[in-house]
């Protein structure tokens, strides 16, 4: 694994954070190591810091760099190996009549509105079930690399789903996924995950990458059920066992 003073972007720097409270493990607290500055995180140079354990929200890119902690685990799915599970072939079954439509970023009333009702819904009290117009466009319509948003709509043309993915050198990054809470016994985000697989196989790329998995944490569990995965640990990509 190439450390962060050989890879091919010199000009970028690296702080760490101050404290803050850990937003998946309560009476934690993290802090986050930032590439600076943005403008230069180009496409090329986030899938080279993607490969490093880094993510971004918005134009803000970053890994966890917490003190005595190391629970945020890099991981991807392995795409070309990957078979579903019985409930994944389940939610495909159920979602496979969704209609999808991929675009560039940018601000629609109708996604805005359903991601308020997913964040009430799914994490109120966690500070986004309130996001301003603003708040939402920054965290989800700004990029500085190759990103696309892609929505999912029922046969009535009702909206259910929209995803945002960045476009790697070698797969695709999964950022974030908002969808309707209110549909008894939907799949939607198991669905969505395998939709990307879909792609990221159809793209001849080899990975998906899906972010942090946090053992203890109820939120990031979900991904270890997407096989064959690989975890980032010790600076080495290596197949995750649990």
């Amino acid at each position: 694994m190439s450390q962060l003073n050989e890879l091919p972007f010199s000009s970028i720097q690296f702080y760490a954070t101050a404290p803050y409270p850990c937003s998946y493990l309560d009476g934690l607290h993290a802090r986050s190591q930032v590439a600076t500055p943005a403008h230069l995180i180009n496409a090329d140079a986030y899938s080279e810091l993607v490969k490093n354990g880094f993510r971004r929200s918005g134009i803000f890119t970053y890994r966890p760099h917490c003190d005595g902690c190391n629970a945020c685990t890099p991981v991807r799915v392995r795409t070309a190996e990957f078979t579903p599970n019985r409930s994944q072939r389940r939610a495909e079954n159920r979602h496979g009549k969704l209609t999808t439509r991929i675009t560039t970023l940018a601000y629609v009333h109708e996604h805005y509105a359903l991601y308020l009702r997913y964040q009430n819904a799914r994490h109120a009290g966690g500070g986004m079930d309130h996001d301003s117009r603003d708040q939402y466009a920054q965290f989800l319509l700004q990029s500085r690399v190759n990103t696309r948003m892609v929505e999912f709509r029922d046969e009535h043309g009702v909206l259910r789903m929209v995803s945002i993915i960045d476009v790697l050198n070698d797969g695709l990054s999964s950022v974030y996924t908002f969808y309707d809470p209110d549909d008894a016994g939907a799949s939607y985000g198991t669905y969505n995950v395998l939709w990307q697989i879909r792609q990221t196989r159809e793209l001849d790329l080899p990975y998906l990458y899906l972010g942090y998995w946090i053992k203890a944490s109820p939120k990031m569990a979900y991904k270890t059920n997407f096989k064959p995965l690989d975890a980032l640990l010790l600076g080495q990509w290596q197949d995750l066992q649990v």
